[in-house]
């Protein structure tokens, strides 16, 4: 039974990548929130809705190392693992705050902010289920990127959008380029990558966007489960298009 992990669970693309994993029984699905205080509704419904036993909720605020820390034990401690370990590892927690700052009226609270969630939380999350040995010798660590974190998409958006959480998403994929050769000498079989969702229908994208949930999600599963090492480092759009960097 493959093990998933996907944080940011409670609503938008991290719902829909649990309503879609949980579907299928054979999964088992660890859908992580940022505290019990989150508004977890949705998500309990969608669990309850997929009759899986598969599937769980766990506390995971990727702007803490404390809570990080907690959910890495918490996790190596739940019998629904039977000392399985994570196969897909889905990074999708991420925060967009205040999307009309531009380069000249960056907020540094305000970055910083997106920066410690969209960059550090995902670098020590991968890092201390690496070191609590809970990764599967041939894991599939996903990044969930945006266009916006690619400076040659970038440079075709006039004007250009959300300074501070494109800064942070181009963080991310040099991030991700580091992990897919760091993680090499560790877990020889891993494949890192990452993926541009593309404009989707979520409270972060609007509803002027785009894509359905169930349409993205749909198409990054696919390119997650095809992945082979042959792809480690590689940007995704989740039409299977590369993306430039």
């Amino acid at each position: 039974m493959p093990v998933y992990v996907v944080t940011g669970t409670n609503r938008g693309i991290g719902l829909e990548f649990t309503r879609q994993l949980s579907q299928d029984h054979a999964n088992i699905v660890v859908a992580c929130v940022r505290s019990p205080t989150s508004d977890v509704g949705n998500l309990q419904s969608v669990i309850e809705e997929s009759k899986s036993h598969n599937a769980i909720i766990l506390d995971c605020d990727i702007s803490s190392a404390e809570s990080i820390n907690w959910f890495v034990e918490t996790l190596g401690k739940q019998k629904i693992l039977a000392d399985q370990k994570v196969d897909f590892l889905i990074h999708n927690a991420a925060l967009n705050l205040k999307p009309e700052m531009n380069s000249f009226n960056l907020e540094p609270d305000l970055v910083h902010q997106m920066i410690t969630a969209n960059v550090l939380g995902p670098a020590l999350l991968t890092s201390a289920l690496l070191t609590a040995k809970l990764l599967s010798p041939k894991v599939r660590i996903f990044h969930i990127s945006s266009g916006l974190g690619s400076m040659a998409v970038s440079l075709d958006h006039k004007p250009r959008q959300s300074a501070g959480y494109s800064i942070s998403k181009a963080a991310l994929n040099m991030l991700a380029v580091h992990q897919a050769e760091d993680i090499k000498s560790h877990l020889p079989g891993a494949v890192v990558a990452l993926v541009d969702p593309g404009w989707v229908k979520t409270d972060m994208g609007g509803k002027n966007a785009i894509y359905e949930p169930s349409e993205s999600v749909g198409n990054m599963l696919k390119i997650l489960h095809d992945l082979e090492e042959s792809n480690n480092g590689e940007y995704f759009h989740h039409s299977g298009r590369n993306v430039p960097w």
